[in-house]
């Protein structure tokens, strides 16, 4: 064979095994794309005052810096993730939630933006994330840094789960397939409920909301806040479905949760129309300069927690996957000094650890001390504020 037959072989060759990986990779990441809405819910989803040239839109749109994004890439932090054992986390058992709160509202934080919320009588779980990965195959992307700090066979029974969007780190695939039998109630922005039937939890059980409509769980009422931010699963699906924040008003309490957003007007309409907030759960991580929209950052956290009129802030996403490349422990750093400088109060539980925001334990520093860069050296600002 010459040398040209022998490279045109090996071509081949290549070209085959590239076929047949992509292949096993489509194979494993089919199921957990989810599917696109039809029927009666397309229908709905079109009549949406959110829906715009065949998709969801921002009353904002999101900036984006390309070749500030791409630059970005080159510097990352060397503390992007924690090193073996440097995180602490509170392991739970069903007990833990045996006796309910004494001030009638209790939250355990479980790492990124996956919270359990005992509300006047009620548990609501937020954004349940169990799986290994952030994707849609088991071997790349995204990996947890540590154990769930409560294994979801001891999960105790909730009243509703409610998930803000369909992005990986949000709608967990591997999660909701187990949870398909549960009795309860699924509360999920439009268009979502479709992967939610695709995996297969009963139409019965989803209650999908435009923003600004709501829902009722036994006493509490659950309103789908906006926020500002996108969706999609595979590339080609961009801002198929709705995103969305949540207010959870019970008798005595009040809950807001952000969802993934960037800082928008609307912020101090939820606050005039639903707020005050005893809680709120506020995104903190996982941003950039290059996109300030799609993301709050800290210090804009904090605004966010005043604009809806809360009293007491959690941070999430933070603190379980490397999803930007600020150091780990900077946005809980950031948003303490924001908060401090606002006067505003912050609670930063270790992962598993359960608090009750009307009667918080001291304040414990339990991540290490490691460099951060400021919000002067590297500020979040998102646009169009006016």
């Amino acid at each position: 064979m010459t040398w040209r037959g022998r490279l045109a072989y090996a071509a081949m060759g290549t070209t085959a095994l590239l076929a047949l990986l992509l292949t096993a990779v489509a194979i494993e990441a089919w199921p957990a794309l989810g599917t696109a809405a039809d029927g009666a819910r397309r229908a709905r989803m079109e009549r949406s005052p959110q829906w715009k040239d065949g998709h969801f839109d921002n009353p904002q749109p999101l900036r984006n810096d390309a070749w500030g994004s791409i630059a970005s890439l080159f510097r990352p932090s060397p503390d992007v993730s924690p090193a073996p054992g440097a995180l602490p986390s509170v392991s739970l058992d069903r007990s833990a939630f045996a006796t309910p709160p004494v001030t009638g509202l209790r939250v355990t934080w479980l790492g990124h933006s996956t919270s359990l919320v005992e509300l006047d009588g009620h548990r609501l779980l937020i954004d349940p994330v169990w799986g290994e990965r952030t994707s849609p195959v088991s071997w790349i992307g995204p990996r947890r840094w540590y154990a769930p700090p409560l294994a979801l066979a001891e999960l105790p029974a909730v009243d509703a789960v409610a998930i803000s969007h369909d992005h990986y780190d949000h709608l967990d695939h591997p999660t909701l397939l187990a949870m398909k039998d549960w009795d309860t109630t699924f509360i999920v922005p439009l268009g979502v409920g479709a992967h939610l039937v695709d995996w297969g939890i009963p139409e019965s059980r989803i209650v999908e909301l435009d923003w600004w409509e709501r829902t009722r769980v036994g006493t509490l009422e659950v309103v789908c806040t906006p926020a500002r931010h996108a969706s999609g699963r595979t590339g080609i699906d961009k801002d198929a479905t709705l995103w969305a924040g949540f207010a959870f008003l019970g008798p005595t309490h009040r809950v807001y949760y952000s969802g993934d957003t960037g800082l928008f007007p609307a912020m101090r309409d939820i606050g005039e129309k639903l707020g005050p907030f005893d809680l709120t759960m506020i995104e903190v991580g996982q941003y950039h300069g290059a996109w300030p929209d799609w993301h709050i950052g800290p210090e804009q956290a904090v605004t966010a927690h005043q604009w809806v009129r809360g009293r007491v802030l959690l941070p999430v996403h933070w603190g379980l996957f490397s999803l930007a490349l600020h150091g780990w422990t900077e946005p809980v750093e950031r948003v303490l000094a924001a908060g401090a400088a606002a006067g505003a109060r912050v609670i930063v539980p270790k992962p598993g650890e359960r608090v009750e925001p009307g009667a918080p334990p001291p304040p414990e520093r339990w991540w290490p001390q490691l460099p951060w860069t400021t919000a002067e050296q590297d500020p979040i600002v998102s646009t169009q504020l006016d």
